[in-house]
């Protein structure tokens, strides 16, 4: 039986951080991790692209764009819940995007994107008490491309 299994390190990997400036006080803390951590696996920070969008909903087409110069795109974006049913179609759109994406392009589209019911609980999963998603989406990105790597 053959198992593949990928070292966490890419130093020559590009990789695009698209992130959502709506609710920046959490995306921000989204980004910093996702970037440490990148440069903590091996990533040149000269490999290390951002763009930002207005908010999640845009994360896709921005994402689809960057995956032609990339070998993995980051989404990070915080959407939380309101009185509205807003909610539902923003993360609904973004996560079928996001996935259609990286099917479509065959490049890794990680989704960091935190749903909440209110502001703590999305600060807590951004870097305080629930650790950082960002930090997460950034090994998983790294995986993939090893992944794919070996793959092909």
């Amino acid at each position: 039986m053959e198992e593949i299994k990928v070292k966490l390190n890419n130093a020559s990997a590009k990789f695009f951080l698209v992130v959502s400036r709506f609710n920046e006080l959490v995306t921000r803390s989204l980004l910093e991790g996702c970037v440490d951590e990148l440069v903590r696996l091996g990533v040149d920070e000269e490999n290390i692209s951002v763009v930002w969008t207005p908010g999640a909903f845009e994360l896709p087409l921005v994402a689809k764009l960057c995956a032609k110069k990339a070998d993995a795109v980051i989404c990070l974006a915080a959407i939380i819940r309101g009185e509205t049913p807003h909610f539902d179609f923003v993360s609904t759109e973004a996560a079928k995007g996001i996935a259609q994406v990286s099917l479509s392009t065959e490049v890794p589209v990680i989704y960091g994107v935190i749903t909440a019911d209110s502001v703590d609980q999305a600060v807590d999963r951004a870097g305080t008490k629930l650790g950082n998603k960002g930090r997460d989406a950034a090994r998983s990105a790294v995986e993939m491309v090893n992944i794919l790597q070996r793959l092909k």
